[in-house]
C-alpha cells in the first residue's frame, strides 16, 4: 500500500510541470499583443490629428430621445479632442403662466441641472478609457492584470483594474488593429452606478483606424448616449 502511494505521488510530480505549463498564460504572446496595442493607439492618434470630422450625439432617457447634437471635432495642441457645436439650439417650449407654471419650471430646471452634472461626470469618466492611454495599458500589464482570449482571427486583450478597481476594458484585435472596445466600469458605487461602453471601429482609405460609433449606457439613470463619427477630412483640404 505504501509503495503504491509512493508511485502515485511520483507520477503526479512528474506530470505536474507539464500540466502547469499547459495552463500558464503565454507571457510572450501577451507582451507582444500589449506592445501591438500600444503601437496601434499611438499611430492612430498621430494620424487622426491630421483630420477633422463630424460627431453626432444622441441622448436617450428611458429609451426616449431627449437631445441630438452635432459637432465638428479636431485634436487640439494638448492632444485632446476639441468640439465645436454645429447648428442653433432647439427653441425652448412655451412656459406655463402662474404659480403652477413657475413651480414646474423650477422642477424641470433642477432635473436638467442634475442630468447635466451627471452627463459631465460620465464624459469625464469615459475620457479615462477612450481614447486609450499607452501608459495605462503598460501599467495594467506590468501589474499582472492583462490576459488574452484568442478566438479565430480575433484576439481579445482584457485589462482589469485599468482605471478603477474592479473595472474591465476589453480590446478586440484583428489584423493588428482595434475592431472593438468594451468597457465595464462605474461612477461611484460598482453595484448601483454601473456604466458600460461599446465602441466600434472602422478604417479610413489611408488605413487610419477610428471610432465609428459608441454606445454608452448608465444604468443608474436609465441614460444612453450614442455617437456616430463621420465625414472625416484632412485639415486644410
Amino acid at each position: 500500500m505504501h509503495l503504491r502511494s509512493t508511485n502515485i505521488l511520483l507520477a503526479l510530480a512528474l506530470t505536474a510541470p507539464s500540466i502547469f505549463a499547459f495552463q500558464a498564460p503565454d507571457k510572450a504572446a501577451l507582451q507582444a499583443r500589449v506592445a501591438e496595442l500600444k503601437e496601434s493607439v499611438a499611430a492612430n492618434k498621430a494620424r487622426l490629428a491630421k483630420y477633422q470630422w463630424t460627431e453626432t450625439t444622441t441622448i436617450l432617457l428611458k429609451g426616449e430621445v431627449k437631445k441630438t447634437e452635432t459637432s465638428t471635432c479636431v485634436y487640439g495642441p494638448d492632444g485632446k479632442v476639441q468640439k465645436t457645436p454645429v447648428g442653433a439650439p432647439a427653441p425652448q417650449q412655451q412656459q406655463e403662466s402662474g404659480r403652477r407654471g413657475r413651480l414646474k419650471e423650477k422642477v424641470v430646471e433642477k432635473k436638467v441641472d442634475e442630468l447635466k452634472d451627471y452627463g459631465a461626470r460620465l464624459k469625464s469618466l469615459i475620457g479615462e478609457y477612450v481614447p486609450p492611454s499607452r501608459d495605462k495599458i503598460q501599467d495594467t500589464f506590468q501589474a499582472g492584470n492583462a490576459s488574452l482570449t484568442p478566438a479565430g482571427g480575433v484576439t481579445s486583450l482584457i485589462l482589469n483594474n485599468y482605471y478603477k478597481p474592479g473595472d474591465k476594458m476589453t480590446f478586440a484585435l484583428a489584423a493588428k488593429k482595434i475592431s472593438n472596445i468594451n468597457v465595464d466600469t462605474y461612477l461611484d458605487d460598482p453595484k448601483t452606478d454601473i456604466v458600460t461602453l461599446a465602441v466600434t471601429f472602422a478604417s479610413l482609405p489611408d488605413g487610419t483606424n477610428y471610432a465609428a460609433s459608441t454606445d454608452l449606457k448608465a444604468q443608474g439613470k436609465n441614460m444612453e448616449i450614442k455617437t456616430q463619427n463621420s465625414n472625416y477630412q484632412k485639415i486644410g483640404q
